[in-house]
């Protein structure tokens, strides 16, 4: 039975697949940032952050970065789970229930994540998205493509229509002005900064329960289940495997995703009406397809070997994207939060920005010496361990002598 649940050897992993989630692990680190020394949730960026380098910094997060990550990491979650149940098929295991326990393993790291470390945890629901694929991963590669696209699309331009009919009728400032609540963010300050670690802890549920709750998770599963389903269409289609033969359409794509992106991302930036639906469009169309364009550009320029060299690094990081991604919480709450060093709420955008750049240059340079050594990262090696039942060796060198 060991042999059967050999992990997966170095010379078998697509490349371009681990430098993608060391990328997305960085998009997502730029994100959270924020969130991570400021209430966030409770005031409009846009206005908020004062300082010239301020703006302009969060305005290139915004564009670059901000709703395009989380599709990301699901297109490449969607990803992986197919080339699981490929390799699971090869073995004569079954999918269903190998991939089941790897979701309740995730779903306990995001639950230790989420109410022990940080509220802005993105892996529980990942977890129970990933179970509501499991009604969909027998489907073909084009049929997962048109339904996650057709889902996504729908759900969303309903929803954006529906904003705007509203908006068109209502005042916009008012709209944009909800996103600011002054004594939600006064509590934050005060909690994560000078708070006890029960009052954080508190506090910590409150802020994962605004994004989280029962009124808002139909929301997030309707983001992630469709990404997920699109990246298994992508896999089954082994598009990303196959570059030269599928050459064409990849650069097809990406001009389209790279336009499509670009025009939606810059519509609130631009002066205009309906400026609340603008921003939800930004989001939830410009988003996705500008992470489109970021898997199909890096597929395509790893083919070249010096690109390739250049962005090699990325896929060190990626190779431990679970333990990377918690890392950078354990770190950043430690520096900021009352528990720590207590600077929430005491530094600039431009200074979180150098920050992720320092924290994640680390990173780098910390998976790749730990990759030396060891065949996964920490919490990959327990998430390997809890899905087939045995404990997987560790070490490079144990592989090489047995």
């Amino acid at each position: 039975m060991k042999e059967k649940m050999q992990s997966i050897q170095e010379s078998e992993r697509i490349q371009s697949i681990d430098i993608l989630r060391g990328f997305s692990i960085l998009g997502i680190f730029f994100v959270n940032m924020p969130a991570f020394f400021s209430p966030v949730y409770y005031y409009n960026p846009a206005t908020y952050w004062k300082s010239t380098s301020d703006k302009f910094l969060n305005g290139i997060v915004d564009f670059f970065a901000q709703a395009s990550f989380y599709p990301l990491f699901a297109f490449l979650f969607g990803y992986g789970a197919i080339i699981l149940a490929k390799r699971l098929r090869i073995k004569e295991l079954s999918f269903p229930i190998y991939f089941s326990r790897r979701l309740v393993i995730l779903l306990l790291f995001g639950c230790i994540h989420a109410f022990v470390l940080w509220h802005g945890d993105i892996l529980i629901t990942y977890a129970i998205c990933g179970f509501f694929f499991l009604l969909f991963w027998k489907c073909k590669g084009k049929t997962l493509l048109l339904t996650g696209i057709l889902i996504y699309v729908f759900v969303y331009g309903t929803m954006i229509f529906g904003i705007a009919a509203i908006e068109k009728f209502d005042d916009s400032a008012s709209m944009l002005a909800s996103l600011k609540n002054t004594q939600a963010i006064e509590s934050s300050l005060q909690v994560y900064s000078n708070g006890s670690f029960t009052e954080i802890f508190s506090h910590r549920f409150n802020d994962w329960y605004l994004v989280n709750g029962p009124s808002n998770l139909w929301l997030l599963v309707s983001a992630i289940l469709p990404l997920i389903m699109i990246g298994a269409g992508f896999a089954k289609q082994k598009w990303l495997e196959n570059v030269k033969v599928h050459n064409k359409l990849l650069v097809s794509l990406s001009i389209f995703s790279f336009i499509g992106g670009v025009v939606c991302k810059l519509l609130p930036f631009f002066n205009g009406k309906l400026p609340y639906t603008r921003m939800l469009i930004q989001d939830y169309f410009g988003g996705p397809l500008l992470a489109l364009f970021y898997i199909t550009i890096i597929v395509l320029l790893v083919e070249n070997r010096r690109i390739y060299t250049v962005l090699k690094p990325f896929s060190y990081v990626g190779r431990m994207s679970i333990s990377n991604y918690l890392l950078q919480s354990l770190v950043c709450t430690t520096i900021f939060y009352s528990y720590g060093l207590g600077l929430y709420g005491q530094i600039s955008f431009t200074m979180g920005f150098c920050l992720v750049i320092l924290l994640y240059s680390l990173q780098m340079f910390a998976s790749k010496w730990w990759l030396k050594t060891y065949k996964f990262g920490p919490v990959e090696y327990i998430w390997r361990w809890g899905t087939y039942g045995h404990k997987p060796s560790m070490k490079k060198r144990a592989e090489r002598e047995n």
